[in-house]
């Protein structure tokens, strides 16, 4: 019975994780796409990391967007609400850690 509830547990956490690792890693896929020659796989993961500390995984499916369409970014820049300026701020925020952690 023991045996049987640890393996219950065990296969409990492994798909309580799944998901999460599935979703994980938007902006260093995003990064690893662009056509910048400064995006290296370790200086990608490096930006992710930060990202993982920085922003919500909601930020980061978000920004990771901007990589291919930058003006995605400027039309949020532009946006007065709370939101899009909450959101820019974080973003700022990241990109300044990132390139003090990463470069």
């Amino acid at each position: 019975m023991t045996k049987f509830l640890l393996i219950a547990l065990c296969a409990t956490s492994i798909l309580a994780v799944a998901p999460k690792s599935l979703e994980a890693a938007n902006i260093k896929r995003a990064c690893l796409a662009s056509d910048r020659a400064e995006a290296t796989r370790d200086r990608c993961n490096c930006i992710q990391r930060v990202a993982d500390q920085a922003l919500t995984r909601s930020d980061q499916k978000t920004i990771s967007k901007w990589f291919q369409d930058p003006h995605q970014a400027q039309e949020l820049k532009m946006s007065r609400t709370a939101r899009d300026d909450a959101l820019w701020d974080r973003y700022q925020n990241f990109g300044q850690m990132a390139q003090a952690i990463c470069s």
